[in-house]
């Protein structure tokens, strides 16, 4: 029985040997007794008792194995939360943070080791002045490494790190943060395409944001200065199109000339039925009437939902209505209800329409047909449930003397010609 477990035993130490590939030092003996010792220590929790060891392999046996890093970053750490006196815990801090050294020093994979030293580091350094200096170039240089493979720990805590490096009063440029602000959402927008944890990304995108405006004045001139003629020389740049109409809208510049180049590249490079409806809004309330219709018919190709279908036609009715194009407003209003059947206030868009038309389309031959167009606007508004709209409506009515000068009664139809082009039938104004 003995035998059997002294061979089991042996067998299982130089299976594992074979895949953790060891690098034992001349003096193996030692080296497996002190690293058997410290293992057995740091597995039930004793990690004080296991730094002796420890040290003495990294002196004598640096490249016996990764473990020995990963081990000793994991034991200082453990060390360092649960120290309660404030300089020793720095000591465990730092020693942790040694281990990510040492291992790069002896295994090289350097990218891998620092995106995880990054954010340990941020951990342990944050609230240290003295070490801003440090955690900043440690942080450009994982990211250098790394880019869009930047672990999701190390996004937020890389734009506060720029942060407090600024607020330090350490050199750096805001033109320096709003580059490094960019890198940072372009990762976010690389890893939101891979289609996992994206809520959590967005919400990474805001608190990096919140931090950009936290650190740099984030004003409209800064932009339109800075990053403005670079769009200009380059158009085709997406990410400098998207990185200036978010500082914009970060900004609250939408006011700005540059807002509406930066969204218009933008939407001609990603088309989306977002940007084209802020697109079609900026231009119509800056008097681009025919730019701004166009990209409303852009917004209707780019979405399926008809709520959204009766909104753009609601949107081009208004436009139109207030151009004075009073039938091809009628026609936008009637699609915009038929899109979405919940829009009423469309007829009472129509009702208003009928309303204003009393003067280009009277006549002078009769004034019950004249006033046919409050007839029609009172259809409108009852079809909105509009209580008001019909009151006025009412109020306009043929008097009941000038229905019987005519021969007619309440209830005959006549024909309202005009634009409005319809039948309706005499009802008479209230007494």
């Amino acid at each position: 029985m003995r035998y059997k477990k002294s061979f089991f035993l042996a067998l299982l130490i130089l299976t594992f040997e074979a895949h953790a590939q060891f690098n034992w030092p001349e003096d193996r003996a030692t080296a497996e007794e002190k690293n058997a010792f410290y293992t057995d220590n740091m597995k039930s929790g004793n990690y004080k008792a296991t730094i002796p060891s420890l040290r003495w392999l990294m002196n004598n046996a640096p490249d016996l194995n990764p473990s020995i890093y990963i081990n000793g970053a994991k034991i200082y750490e453990g060390l360092a939360d649960a120290e309660k006196d404030p300089k020793q815990k720095i000591i465990y801090a730092d020693s942790a943070l040694i281990m990510y050294d040492l291992r790069i020093k002896n295994f090289n994979d350097e990218a891998k080791v620092l995106n995880r030293k990054a954010f340990k580091a941020y951990k342990y350094q944050k609230g240290r002045k003295e070490k801003y200096q440090e955690l900043f170039e440690l942080f450009q240089r994982t990211f250098e490494l790394n880019g869009n493979n930047l672990l999701d720990n190390n996004i937020v805590a890389y734009m506060d790190v720029v942060r407090r490096y600024k607020l330090a009063n350490n050199p750096i440029t805001d033109a320096e943060i709003i580059n490094i602000y960019s890198e940072i959402s372009d990762v976010i927008d690389y890893k939101i395409t891979l289609g996992k944890n994206v809520d959590r990304l967005q919400k990474y995108q805001d608190n990096v944001d919140k931090l950009l405006t936290a650190t740099v004045t984030v004003d409209c001139d800064f932009v339109e200065n800075n990053l403005g003629p670079k769009l200009e020389s380059d158009p085709s740049n997406l990410k400098m199109a998207k990185k200036i109409f978010q500082l914009l809208l970060t900004g609250k510049c939408s006011d700005s000339p540059l807002f509406i180049k930066a969204a218009k590249s933008v939407h001609n490079m990603e088309p989306s039925y977002g940007l084209a409806i802020v697109v079609a809004k900026k231009e119509i309330s800056g008097g681009s009437f025919e730019e701004g219709v166009k990209y409303y018919n852009e917004a209707l190709e780019l979405t399926d939902d008809n709520t959204k279908k009766g909104e753009i036609y609601f949107d081009l009715a208004t436009v139109y209505a207030a151009k004075g194009e009073k039938r091809t407003s009628r026609s936008f209003a009637l699609q915009s209800v038929g899109a979405d059947p919940t829009r009423k206030d469309a007829y009472s868009l129509v009702g208003n329409l009928y309303m204003t038309s009393y003067n280009d389309c009277r006549e002078g031959v009769s004034k019950v047909a004249d006033r046919g167009v409050f007839l029609a606007a009172f259809e409108m508004f009852k079809r909105a449930g509009d209580s008001k709209g019909m009151n006025n409506a009412r109020n306009q009515f043929p008097s009941i003397e000038e229905i019987f000068e005519l021969d007619l009664k309440e209830g005959d139809t006549i024909q309202v010609g005009c634009w409005i082009n319809g039948t309706v039938a005499i009802q008479r104004r209230p007494s």
